[in-house]
């Protein structure tokens, strides 16, 4: 075949296409399986020995001249049909896939968990990550000598300024104190109880999530940076007993009708009395076992089949005192949670550190 005409044969072919049918049929034409182009590379071990490498570079030559062309005209075509038609979409180009944006599952954790307050009338407050030592510690009750002050235990940032004290031990951070103010990353959100019994006046039924930060080396049940729910009520006669029912409500909806809580004695500085909030384990369900007489020991609850998911308590009457409060007029109850421990034994996750890697993978999941 003589490659010279072929080519003479192809710019008269290709100025004669006016639609793309017959664009594609030579396309077929030429580079099909049994075109023009594979009879040309089939013809190549006919040759001599030496006109083998130069035919087949002006075959290879050929080709990419056709697919250009083809190339050329193909644009030419979709530019007439934008010209002719503006606005039109050609539904035979391949489509670009978006992806959906989901809720971290911390988020939903704590969307839920407050939509279960707010559905028994607790108002969501929000405070500042920034808090002053007054309000992290002193009027919580939590007097200096306490380990949660020591600066290995709390990330302080610097002093506000001010006059300071003649003596570190005696100052006194009571409200429209002139003593030096220290702030620090707030390290619970229980700071909040100061801010807002200071600005409001009973009664009060309040949340505060967000982020809470405390100097702890991280590990699969620790992260230096961590999120919880602070929830307090104040109120005439708020009895201990108010405080029981809500949170049984709280932990049923969370965790389902048919767990089952117990309450046990601790000690908070700004609660009293306190206890911690255990819930039946979900995961090995003990009771179950029991009656199936397995034996083995779970791995999440270490067999005793309780799981600790709070702390909680009557509202410490000096705390009511440090924000104004009558504390023979008042009483309320407060509890705290860590969302990253509900949103854990929810959805039976072992290790904190995936809620901030942000591997895709993890996060689609919810």
């Amino acid at each position: 075949m003589d490659i010279e005409s072929i080519k003479a044969r192809l710019d008269s072919e290709i100025n004669q296409i006016n639609s793309p049918e017959s664009l594609e049929a030579l396309r077929v034409k030429y580079l099909g399986r049994k075109g023009v182009l594979a009879q040309l590379t089939s013809s190549i071990p006919t040759l001599p020995q030496e006109q083998r490498a130069s035919f087949g570079k002006e075959v290879n030559a050929l080709k990419n001249k056709v697919i250009f062309l083809l190339d050329e005209r193909q644009k030419s075509f979709a530019s007439l049909v934008s010209e002719s038609r503006p606005g039109f979409l050609d539904l035979s180009l391949p489509g670009i896939a978006q992806d959906l944006g989901r809720l971290h599952p911390l988020t939903q954790v704590i969307k839920e968990i407050c939509d279960i307050f707010t559905s028994m009338g607790f108002l969501v407050v929000e405070g500042p990550e920034i808090e002053t030592e007054y309000n992290n510690f002193t009027g919580l009750n939590i007097p200096l000598e306490h380990p949660s002050r020591e600066a290995f235990d709390t990330f302080y940032i610097a002093p506000q300024a001010t006059h300071p004290s003649p003596n570190a031990k005696s100052r006194q951070h009571t409200a429209g104190s002139s003593v030096q103010q220290k702030l620090l990353l707030r390290s619970h959100t229980s700071s909040m109880q100061i801010s807002v019994m200071k600005s409001r006046q009973p009664p009060l039924a309040v949340v505060v999530p967000g982020r809470v930060y405390r100097p702890d080396a991280v590990d699969a049940a620790h992260s230096f940076m961590f999120h919880q729910i602070e929830g307090f009520m104040v109120d005439e006669n708020i009895r201990f007993s108010d405080l029981k029912g809500i949170l049984e409500f709280f932990a049923k909806r969370v965790f389902g009708e048919d767990i089952k809580m117990r309450f046990r004695p601790h000690f908070f500085p700004f609660t009293e009395p306190s206890a911690e909030v255990d819930i039946s384990c979900i995961i090995c369900r003990r009771e179950q076992r029991r009656e199936n007489r397995e034996e083995k020991k779970c791995s999440v609850c270490e067999g005793k089949g309780w799981l600790e998911i709070l702390g909680s308590g009557m509202i410490h009457p000096n705390v009511f005192k440090n924000v104004g409060y009558d504390p023979k007029k008042y009483t309320g109850f407060a509890f705290g949670m860590g969302v990253e421990r509900i949103a854990m034994l929810k959805y039976g996750i072992n290790d904190i550190r995936l809620f901030f890697e942000n591997d895709l993978r993890f996060l689609r999941q919810f």
